[in-house]
């Protein structure tokens, strides 16, 4: 992509911050769309909650990529919280695909976030951006989420559904959390360490976000994910020999359940998912394997 405007939601995050930072670095114009009223001339008002975009910040961008929504594992999960993580996605989707859709001259992109939650539990499973949608609440806030980018997708704008996996990153989201635990020696396995955890260093989400801004034969869901997901078992190995420190505590099950409550059935959840259609566009992968991904966060 030439040197372009683009719009970023969700810009303060993990991966929205270091998504604007490399695209400045390489010249192009970015504006974030922020929830308070426009300080700067790189800010575009928007609420979720309202289902408001100030249309006017985003005449002239060429892209848009849509990152916001409240964290999955920032609080357990009550009712209320649960109706809090659907509608930030829900509602604020949709307002920004209606936003796109009036636009005299519509963006020619939006990359529009999801999350492999998209597939529930597929155990041992390796599953592609063809497998179908799980059972529960993850994959149903997934559906919705996916579903609430149709204006854009009807006003002709090419939509790509991001769906992440998890991000081996310092500076948030849940590995985030996980470093300090590891560094202190408290880090270990969660439940039976069997299940499946689909990683990607946070440099390849970016990397990936960037191949699909400039790839124009992608559209619809998208796995952005490493190649080789290995078990809860795998990345307390791996976390223990980078960092230096032992990983001999076990975080049982109903422990979890009794700490996390619904959102343990998340942590414990099995997801072997693939990046199918990354690795069929050509995207090369910068630290597949969890070590390489693990001390990349770190440099």
């Amino acid at each position: 992509m030439l040197h372009s405007r683009i719009a970023v939601s969700g810009a303060s995050g993990l991966i929205g911050a270091a998504l604007v930072r490399s695209l400045r670095a390489d010249g192009h114009e970015v504006v974030r769309l922020v929830r308070h009223p426009a300080r700067a001339g790189d800010e575009v008002e928007w609420s979720p909650e309202r289902r408001y975009v100030d249309v006017a910040g985003l005449v002239g961008c060429d892209a848009v990529v849509h990152l916001a929504g409240a964290g999955v594992g920032d609080h357990r999960w009550t009712p209320a919280y649960k109706r809090e993580i659907r509608d930030s996605r829900v509602h604020g989707t949709t307002a920004v695909a209606e936003a796109l859709a009036s636009l005299d001259v519509p963006p020619k992109v939006l990359v529009s976030g999801s999350a492999i939650g998209y597939y529930g539990d597929t155990g041992d499973r390796a599953v592609d951006e063809s497998a179908p949608a799980g059972t529960g609440f993850l994959p149903s806030v997934c559906v919705e989420w996916e579903a609430a980018t149709t204006a854009a997708q009807e006003a002709g704008v090419r939509t790509v559904h991001a769906r992440t996996g998890l991000v081996v990153g310092r500076a948030g989201g849940a590995w985030g959390r996980l470093f300090p635990l590891f560094r202190a020696g408290l880090g270990g396995r969660l439940g039976d360490g069997r299940q499946y955890w689909s990683f990607i260093a946070l440099h390849d989400e970016v990397a990936a976000l960037r191949h699909i801004l400039d790839t124009e034969s992608l559209s619809g869901p998208v796995n952005l994910t490493g190649p080789d997901p290995v078990t809860n078992a795998e990345v307390t190995a791996a976390m223990g020999r980078v960092l230096r420190r032992p990983t001999l505590l076990t975080a049982p099950a109903p422990a979890l359940r009794l700490v996390l409550g619904d959102f343990a059935e998340d942590v414990l959840a099995s997801q072997r998912v693939l990046p199918g259609r990354l690795l069929d566009s050509g995207f090369a992968f910068a630290f597949p394997g969890i070590d390489a991904a693990i001390r990349a966060a770190l440099s």
